[in-house]
């Protein structure tokens, strides 16, 4: 249980949503009851944690994970990902449509989940709807049950049960969104354009990139912003990789369309320009581009433009990634697509926002407070505030560690972070107050999408 009597967490360097600084942080049942000045708290008969330097940041919001279970548990399941989101720092994640089967397209694949999930967590959980070609009928149900919004594909998925969709089916979606109010998520690559671009198999990757170049991205979201203006829709742009896409989206909203972006870890602190030939790890759609995009990429989020940084934690078992060291060819076009990062993008992240000269608030904007306020979550999840979840993490900024992919709680031993050395340690999670022990019984629960709530707009 959360604690019952009142508990005091006290740091020096407690980020707050005014900024870092030293702070008591009173949790009573679960919740934060009052943020105070530090040392001037008592606990009574609960218990008092002093961090000292060790800062105390909100628990991340990861609102990409593609847990795969059921259909695909092989890849992942609920029990390895929100052990690594824990042990990641992050405290609240929302599970994509796919790459699970039933993919939750319908209320009965939605209900199908949610019994698959029972008991299975050690963070809180939410759930993405999809759309597809046909399922028109499906959005409202399945948005009354509570789905945070809508997922849909501008390019093939890479899995038949979960088809993209064509201009008519995408007008048709999102009509019916606009009309209910929930929010569509797309990945918006053109396929027209991908068709196009060569197609070289082989282990170099500067031949993978050149087959998903930059102009599949802005051709897809202008197609997009197109059909959103027409239909009034709320879009959202998912893991955006390529800053050409930008200019697109600020003349979007300077018109009027409802629409937001994210990015993620991995294109803000990998590049084309490392990735060695045969290392499939590094592979992801779109895709890792070079290192002049990353830093236009780190120049929009600091200017405001992205809502949220988050994982896209997209594993598969390692004979799909063909890695030579498991036996594979490391062939990058036929190599299945996905980064699996879950429990690093803290660190990552933080690894070069330090770099950079960013501060932890920023991070903690980046990859909590967006995403909460994506999903109409503020107020519960992503600040250390009265009246929000407990969600904590004691968070050594200055703790470095050497990435072992083996190590990881996540159920495949593959990312492209392995070998590396970040900083930055999670020493604590904390899920509403509560200590989240990887060894005991899971407590996590089942979020659905508040009523009336509206994901965030502009910026």
């Amino acid at each position: 249980m959360p604690f019952s009597e009142p508990a005091v967490i006290r740091s020096r360097r407690a980020v707050l949503p005014d900024g870092e600084r030293p702070a008591d942080v009173l949790i009573r049942d679960g919740r934060i009851e009052r943020v105070a000045a530090h040392g001037s708290l008592t606990a009574g008969r609960g218990e008092l944690v002093d961090l000292g330097d060790t800062a105390l940041l909100p628990g991340l919001v990861d609102t990409h994970v593609h847990v795969n279970e059921p259909g695909r548990t092989e890849w992942e399941g609920f029990a390895t990902a929100t052990r690594a989101a824990a042990a990641g720092g992050v405290t609240t994640i929302i599970d994509m449509p796919l790459n699970s089967v039933p993919p939750t397209t319908t209320p009965a694949g939605l209900e199908v989940k949610r019994k698959t999930a029972e008991g299975q967590a050690w963070v809180d959980l939410g759930f993405w709807g999809g759309a597809v070609p046909g399922n028109v009928p499906d959005l409202e149900p399945l948005h009354r049950a509570g789905v945070f919004g809508f997922k849909s594909f501008l390019a093939p998925s890479g899995v038949d049960e979960f088809p993209h969709v064509e201009a008519a089916d995408l007008e048709a979606a999102l009509a019916e969104q606009a009309r209910i109010g929930a929010l569509a998520i797309i990945h918006a690559e053109d396929p027209a354009v991908l068709a196009a671009a060569p197609q070289q198999p082989g282990v170099h990757y500067r031949d993978f990139l050149a087959s998903r170049p930059a102009g599949a991205e802005t051709a897809a979201v202008a197609r997009l912003l197109d059909t959103a203006r027409r239909t009034g829709a709320r879009v959202h742009i998912l893991h955006v990789s390529s800053a050409a896409v930008l200019p697109l989206l600020r003349r979007a909203r300077a018109d009027g369309v409802q629409v937001t972006a994210e990015t993620c870890p991995h294109y803000l602190t990998l590049a084309a320009e490392q990735v060695p030939d045969g290392d499939t790890a590094f592979k992801c759609c779109p895709p890792i581009r070079d290192e002049a995009n990353r830093d236009a990429l780190w120049e929009a989020l600091a200017n405001g433009e992205f809502t949220a940084v988050v994982s896209d934690h997209s594993p598969s078992t390692p004979d799909l990634k063909l890695l030579p060291e498991f036996g594979g060819s490391g062939d990058f076009a036929a190599a299945w697509g996905g980064i699996a990062s879950l429990q690093l993008g803290l660190p990552a992240v933080w690894t070069e926002a330090r770099r950079r000269g960013h501060a932890l608030a920023d991070v903690v904007r980046w990859m909590s407070a967006g995403p909460a306020e994506l999903v109409g979550l503020t107020g519960t999840k992503g600040a250390i505030a009265a009246g929000c979840d407990a969600d904590l993490v004691a968070f050594d900024p200055d703790g470095e560690f050497a990435v072992h992919a083996g190590e990881l709680h996540h159920r495949n031993p593959v990312t492209p972070y392995a070998g590396r050395t970040l900083s930055g340690a999670v020493r604590t999670t904390w899920l509403r107050g509560r200590v989240v022990d990887t060894g005991a019984e899971p407590f996590g629960r089942q979020l659905v999408r508040p009523v009336n709530s509206r994901p965030a707009e502009g910026s």
